[in-house]
């Protein structure tokens, strides 16, 4: 059967809510960056910020089509983009400070997150039966992994991707051939677990890798494009449990 088990996180492991659009949100963050010397309004901060993410994430996809990377779907550095607000301002950024700059933002943005119930259960007993447990996420590497320490869940992998650590993400099909390459794994008998039918279940496919699909709050509509090895359409932690454990 599967001898290692890859995890989406938002979604999959844990449920969140962010809100990006908050005014009291870009209020913050103005008056942050205004009080270390960049001064911004709310509205011209939320402005650059998001003109910023677009000229990064076109950067990135121009320079994997010229690496020969045609597949590639790109994912920016955010930090990298809280950092460059700074120096438009003619102020000095270091990369701590524009990290604690993004976990700040990522702090005001999360409404709320928490694990779904059974999930570590599920994942400890996986580890004791001696399989592998990866995480492979599209994400902001400075939101999520202090997530993942809030949540505990770090300890439970033996290897974590983050698409903004790689500069490409799921469903592309060298974010997956990263995982299965760095950690010697045979697609074969990996199974990959997500609440997305298109970017965890069809970017798994594109591999090799059966799929179990677990549709939840955040997740689209199904359209049945891609077809899972095991589907759990009501959100239901337990019957993901008992599949992953049988």
């Amino acid at each position: 059967m599967y001898e290692n088990y890859i995890f989406d996180l938002y979604g999959t492991l844990a449920d969140i809510r962010t809100n990006e659009s908050s005014p009291y949100l870009w209020r913050k963050m103005s008056e942050l960056y205004s009080s270390l010397g960049a001064s911004y309004n709310p509205r011209q901060l939320r402005r650059q910020f998001r003109r910023l993410e677009q000229e990064s994430a076109e950067k990135l996809q121009r320079e994997a089509e010229s690496a020969g990377e045609k597949d590639a779907l790109t994912e920016p550095d955010l930090t990298e983009v809280f950092r460059e607000l700074f120096r438009e301002k003619g102020i000095s950024c270091d990369r701590q400070r524009a990290r604690l700059t993004a976990v700040f933002f990522r702090t005001l943005s999360r409404q709320y997150i928490q694990l779904y119930e059974g999930v570590k259960e599920t994942l400890e007993e996986l580890h004791n039966r001696g399989k592998g447990l990866y995480l492979l996420s599209n994400a902001q590497s400075d939101f999520t992994r202090p997530e993942l320490e809030l949540l505990g869940l770090e300890e439970y992998f033996d290897g974590i991707l983050i698409s903004s650590e790689e500069g490409c993400k799921k469903p592309s099909p060298g974010f997956f051939r990263r995982l299965l390459e760095r950690y010697h794994l045979d697609p074969a008998v990996c199974l990959m677990v997500g609440n997305d039918e298109y970017a965890d279940i069809g970017g798994a496919a594109g591999v090799g890798m059966d799929g179990l699909y677990l549709h939840t709050a955040t997740s689209s509509p199904l359209k049945g494009s891609v077809k899972p090895a095991y589907c759990v359409t009501d959100g239901d932690w337990q019957k993901v449990r008992s599949i992953l454990l049988k």
